[in-house]
Formats: structure tokens, C-alpha cells, sequence
């Protein structure tokens, strides 16, 4: 599995990772069957959130990172609703408790609310002081906010910014990533198969990817991983509750696309024009 810095906090982190959206759905043992699995193969980030399950995933997690968190670069995420200063200090410490663990490695505000993001920075950085988390960071930000956030925690701050990010859906790319990477602050993109609106078989870009996944022996899910990996700073989280599905994922960082792949899949999924925000669906 490829790993590559985490932005500015230098941690070595593997290009894809676990995402953990929805699966409270799935069957208990077989999901931690899963997350084991990607462990084993090298998918050492994985993410999660209060919001997920309501806290039912985050103990999903736990119970399948048991006796191996040393392992792992764990990352949740706050609500906007929790994000006074008390209110995460209590929030982290209930993530804590259901992910059995006693610190994270990095801690996300999922979206930006209505608390001050002066008082919501000032908790994570007790939260570091403290022992609990190493790094924090935010989601679903757009430049403007970005700027504002790195204006209050300064440089080598923010360490995140976890986005929507899939072959259909490539607006960051226009600024979000671009300004990212001037601050050295990782971009995590979630969604990468699109919330179920992975390009169909029988569709033009379904058939391009199929044929990429041909020529080197992949599946075109893993095409579409890695082709979203290909900048430095970028990482991406794919779901998975069935191990078959976790090794098509990890096979992903690994696969070395050509210059041609590249430029194909360019032209069959466009950036599209720049757009307002940062979209979450």
C-alpha cells in the first residue's frame, strides 16, 4: 500500500483508507470482519464520526481496531451542533469512550455551523494539549473558509480537509486542492464511487474504465482509487462491508496508471466549471 505524508504533519499515511458512512446497515460481524481485513492490507486510515449511526459505527470501529490500535491512523468528526467549546471536549471524550481507545489521531468539524470557529479551534487545541487527539481539522470546507480557519489556528494548524471527492464530481480541483496544498494540509476524498452513482457498465466512462482495469489486471473501482490519488496531498476513504470488496479497494494503492490512462480518464470525466462552495452530496 503507497503512503505519502499527511500534509504538514508528516505522518505517513496510506493513500487509501476506510471510510465508515452507513454501516450501521450492514451486519455487525461482518463489518468488523471487513475492517479487519483492510487493516491487513494495509488500509491503516480510517474514518469516522459521531454522526454515523449515531455513534453506533464508531462502536463498530472500536471493536474491530481491539488490540490493534497502535495500527491505526483514526480520524472522527464532531457535529456542527457540538461544536462549542464544552460541547466537543465532551463530544471527543464520547468517541473516545465508544471507540475504546484513549486518543485520536485526528479530529474533524464534519461541516461549518453556527458556533464561533474561534471557540470550536480553541477545544481542539485543548484536546491536543490534552492528550486526546495529535492532529485536527475540518470537512466540507470551501477556500473562504478554509482561509478563515487557518487565519485563527495559523499555519501548520488545520491539517485536513475532507471533501466530496469522486469521477463525477471533481469541483475541488478548480481551487479547494490547489490551496490546500500551497498550506500543506491534506485533502481527503470521500465518496470516491460516487454515493452510488458509479458510472454504469454499459455507459462511455464505465467502458473506458473496464478497459483500463483489463490492462492491468484491476477492477475499474480501483481504477477510479487510484486516478483520485494521483496528486500529491490527496487521499481518498472508500467504504467497503464485504472483504472482496476491501481487496479491490487496497489493490488501488498500488496500481501505477500510464500517462495515457491518465489523459483518457481526464477527458471522459471533466472537471466542469468551477462552482460556489463545496458540494456534499
Amino acid at each position: 500500500m503507497k503512503r505519502r505524508p499527511f500534509g504538514w504533519t508528516g505522518v505517513p499515511v496510506p493513500v487509501v483508507g476506510q471510510g465508515t458512512w452507513n454501516l450501521e446497515r450492514d451486519e455487525r460481524a461482518r463489518v468488523v470482519v471487513a475492517l479487519r481485513a483492510g487493516l491487513d492490507q494495509g488500509m491503516t486510515h480510517i474514518d469516522t464520526a459521531e454522526m454515523y449511526g449515531s455513534g453506533v459505527v464508531e462502536e463498530l470501529v472500536g471493536e474491530a481496531i481491539a488490540g490493534r490500535r497502535d495500527e491505526v491512523f483514526l480520524a472522527s468528526k464532531v457535529l456542527p451542533s457540538n461544536a462549542s467549546f464544552e460541547r466537543v471536549l465532551r463530544a471527543c471524550e464520547a468517541s473516545l469512550r465508544r471507540l475504546r481507545t484513549d486518543r485520536l489521531d485526528l479530529y474533524l468539524l464534519h461541516w461549518p455551523g453556527t458556533h464561533p470557529l474561534e471557540r470550536t479551534l480553541a477545544a481542539f487545541e485543548r484536546l491536543v494539549r490534552d492528550g486526546k487527539i495529535r492532529f485536527y481539522g475540518v470537512s466540507n470546507f470551501d477556500v473562504e473558509e478554509m482561509a478563515r480557519a487557518l487565519a485563527i489556528a495559523g499555519e501548520r494548524g488545520i491539517a485536513c480537509n475532507q471533501v466530496l471527492y469522486h469521477l463525477q464530481e471533481r469541483s475541488i480541483e478548480h481551487a479547494v486542492a490547489t490551496w490546500c496544498a500551497e498550506h500543506e494540509i491534506a485533502v481527503v476524498g470521500y465518496s470516491p464511487f460516487g454515493s452510488g452513482r458509479f458510472p454504469a457498465a454499459g455507459s462511455a466512462g464505465g467502458r473506458l474504465l473496464a478497459a483500463i482495469a483489463r490492462a492491468h489486471g484491476a477492477t475499474p473501482r480501483a481504477v477510479a482509487l487510484a486516478f483520485l490519488v494521483r496528486l500529491p496531498g490527496l487521499f481518498t476513504i472508500p467504504k467497503a462491508s464485504r472483504p472482496p470488496h476491501v481487496l479491490d479497494n487496497a489493490a488501488a494503492g498500488t496500481l501505477e496508471l500510464t500517462d495515457d490512462d491518465m489523459v483518457r480518464l481526464e477527458t471522459a470525466f471533466p472537471r466542469g466549471r468551477p462552482r460556489a462552495g463545496v458540494p456534499m452530496l
